[in-house]
């Protein structure tokens, strides 16, 4: 059985505030033994999620909160970002950023969508929920754990 830990904090839907969400997460994965490279991706995936919400959940609207909450486990960190500003169809915003091909010019790239591809390919899992606004729930396992996990999954 793992031991959780479970931190909270809210922040005005500003981009001002995304410091203050990145600080708080370093310091937790840092904490938790995550090294250097794997922190900073974690921030990006992060920033990419609150900036999501907005951007798209309040279209810019000053009003709106971002609640961004930290599971610790001894095996892994659940990131969850929520908002109840608008919802999306997540599955409709994946099918519009790819795929892309080595000869595709740059300049005709889709940029829609973007954010949601450096989060899926950061983190070890992420889930979308959808109620009164987003919820992204985002994991991260430690290394060692990651190996471990994945052998209990595809065995038979």
């Amino acid at each position: 059985m793992c031991e959780q830990e479970f931190i909270e904090m809210k922040i005005p839907a500003k981009p001002q505030y995304l410091g203050v969400a990145r600080l708080t997460l370093s310091a937790i994965a840092s904490q938790m033994g995550f090294d250097y490279e794997i922190i900073e991706d974690l921030k990006i995936a992060t920033s990419e999620a609150i900036t999501n919400g907005i951007k798209h959940g309040y279209k810019g609207k000053q009003d709106g909160q971002i609640s961004i909450s930290f599971g610790i486990y001894s095996n892994r960190l659940d990131i969850i970002v929520a908002h109840t500003g608008e919802r999306f169809d997540v599955n409709h915003a994946k099918m519009n950023i790819g795929p892309y091909h080595e000869r595709q010019q740059t300049n005709i790239l889709h940029e829609g969508g973007l954010g949601l591809y450096l989060i899926d390919s950061i983190m070890d899992v992420v889930e979308y929920f959808q109620n009164e606004g987003v919820t992204v729930v985002m994991t991260k396992y430690l290394e060692g754990e990651k190996v471990e996990s994945i052998g209990k999954v595809t065995s038979p």
